[in-house]
């Protein structure tokens, strides 16, 4: 079954981003398959349970209680078990700072969260259709974040 669908993982403490999140993947005519967590500490253990199937995609924000997605990002990238999860930082931030942070500790793509659903819809497209091998192969800045 894995192979047939993009396993798709959401950590953000928003419930309506959460919400638009899926609403979006629901409305696209990809073959996904969604969960979403509410924080980071949620995310590590939706990740290191035995049962879990590790998704393709992480999509992870930045400013969330108990565990943020910085140091979500550090214990991620720490463990070998998931090197082959593309990970996108979903942010309201468009800090340089955190930009740079994501990208030196390992993020494969930065993404500011839209403001309206289409916007939403067409990012959501374009990351999970990305050639993920050929994009972190020559991942620079210039393609590690993604613009409207």
């Amino acid at each position: 079954m894995q192979e047939d669908f993009i396993l798709i993982t959401l950590a953000d403490d928003d419930e309506d981003d959460r919400l638009f999140f899926t609403d979006a993947f629901d409305e696209l005519k990809i073959n996904t398959i969604v969960n979403t967590v509410n924080n980071g500490k949620d995310l590590l253990n939706f990740l290191n349970h035995s049962e879990t199937v590790l998704p393709n995609i992480i999509f992870l924000d930045l400013n969330m209680p108990i565990l943020n997605g910085i140091d979500c990002l550090k214990e991620i990238k720490l463990n070998n078990k998931f090197k082959d999860i593309a990970i996108a930082i979903y942010s309201t931030s468009s800090s340089e700072q955190d930009i740079e942070n994501t990208f030196v500790l390992g993020a494969n793509i930065y993404i500011k969260k839209p403001s309206n659903f289409n916007d939403l819809k067409k990012i959501l497209s374009d990351v999970v259709t990305i050639n993920w091998q050929y994009h972190t192969n020559g991942l620079n800045k210039d393609n590690f974040l993604l613009r409207m």
